[in-house]
């Protein structure tokens, strides 16, 4: 008797706001509890596509904290992002996704060198993934903005990165950490064989952006200024109180008017730090333009939403989409995934429009005919680092999850195949 295939995801910031509510929605949508909002894969638009049914997604992940998640998930509900009553219903599942958490790092005071943590977590990876008999393990950085790295090693996200190429792991940056990007990944990256997107994910004032653009593009009317604030608390809050973090950020929130408008334009975004606002935002953004015979005139928009509740259903797609596309044996970086970034992999369209099209004929090629069997663990290296095969553990499967929950080319630049803390909330 065959089993059903099982995909992975492995989350660096498991215990946080979004991948706390990430899970808990995952398990809600498998039992039928809520409907999909938020989740393009869901639409009927990508329904051919080929994609893990979300009833055989298995959860595990790092963090450098250890508060379980059920109560986390019950503090989001005091903080009104989860519905009351949800996490008792899905406890169960929250219960077996605690039990597949690793320990992140480096955690302060932590003595281990790049290379012993890469290959700690390269353990974690493999174990889960043999341990459960998984088909494959996405893994998805969903952890704070990590500040500018000042010392001699790899940053963070990068540590988190390295591992999942050692283990043989498409992998996903939903934020504006170096995480896949840094030069020291750049051989082992292109050696790995595998499909990558990133980064910093596109859910409020950037995804405006990328609509209203190209709206006075279009139009012909001449932008002279565009100016924003982001008032926001929560875990990113405080992590983006650190100017180099917060610079890291605004990179990707003015790329898009950049490549939009074809040059760039007065004004920046300053991001501020309230405590207050717990796991809410506000946006708002201030475009001078002119019209004909040269009238000045202004445009204001007001964006006020839940991250978590924002980001959650992106990173359920991207999971799946970025697992399809390994299925399929696509290699390298997913362009047409721009969709979902602020700061995306390649030159792909910054127009949210024309990155909607380029999603929907992803969706059409991953939904083609059948790719090539997964080939596990691929050697990738990393720097100064052999390949480490951590080898099973002698625990059997584990309930880690919500179970029971025009071919050619896109253009896309994919090609087939045969010291700080980094698990607080997003």
């Amino acid at each position: 008797m065959t089993h059903a295939p099982r995909t992975g995801i492995w989350l660096i910031g498991a215990r946080g706001s979004v991948a706390t509510t990430t899970m808990v929605g995952c398990a809600a949508l498998v039992a039928g509890l809520h409907p999909p909002t938020g989740m393009a894969t869901e639409t009927p638009e990508l329904a051919d596509a080929g994609l893990p049914p979300l009833a055989h997604l298995v959860f595990g992940g790092h963090d450098t904290t250890d508060c379980p998640l059920p109560k986390r998930a019950e503090q989001l509900t005091t903080a009104g992002v989860l519905p009351y009553g949800l996490t008792r219903t899905v406890t169960r599942e929250l219960e077996a996704a605690d039990r597949e958490i690793r320990p992140g790092g480096p955690a302060p005071g932590d003595t281990r060198t790049d290379e012993q943590l890469i290959t700690a977590f390269t353990h974690d990876l493999t174990d889960f993934r043999r341990r459960i008999g998984l088909d494959r393990v996405v893994v998805v950085n969903v952890a704070s903005t990590e500040p500018a790295s000042g010392g001699v090693g790899l940053p963070p996200s990068t540590l988190y990165a390295a591992a999942a190429l050692r283990a043989g792991c498409p992998y996903v940056n939903f934020t504006p950490s170096t995480g896949i990007r840094h030069p020291a990944l750049a051989a082992p990256l292109a050696a790995s064989r595998l499909p990558h997107a990133g980064r910093d994910g596109k859910t409020g004032q950037t995804l405006l952006r990328a609509v209203l653009a190209p709206m006075f593009r279009q139009r012909a009317l001449t932008v002279r200024a565009w100016s924003g604030s982001n008032l926001l608390g929560g875990g990113d809050g405080a992590a983006l109180a650190d100017p180099a973090a917060a610079a890291a950020k605004n990179a990707g929130k003015e790329r898009v008017l950049t490549d939009t408008l074809g040059h760039g334009v007065e004004g920046q975004v300053h991001i501020d730090d309230v405590p207050a606002m717990g796991e809410w935002k506000t946006a708002w953004d201030h475009i001078a333009f002119d019209g004909f015979l040269g009238t000045r005139m202004i445009l204001q928009t007001l964006w006020q939403g839940c991250d978590s509740a924002l980001a959650a259903p992106l990173v359920l797609d991207l999971a799946r989409l970025t697992a399809r596309a390994h299925e399929k044996g696509l290699a390298g970086p997913l362009e047409d995934l721009a969709f979902y970034f602020k700061d995306p992999e390649g030159t792909p369209p910054a127009a949210l429009a024309d990155q909607y099209e380029r999603l929907l004929t992803f969706g059409r090629t991953l939904g083609d005919h059948p790719g090539p069997p997964d080939a596990g663990t691929v050697d990738a290296g990393t720097p100064d680092a052999g390949p480490t095969d951590a080898g099973p553990t002698d625990a059997g499967p584990t309930d880690a999850g919500p179970t029971d929950a025009d071919p050619g080319d896109t253009g896309s630049g994919h090609t087939r195949t045969g010291h700080t803390r980094t698990g607080t909330a997003r």
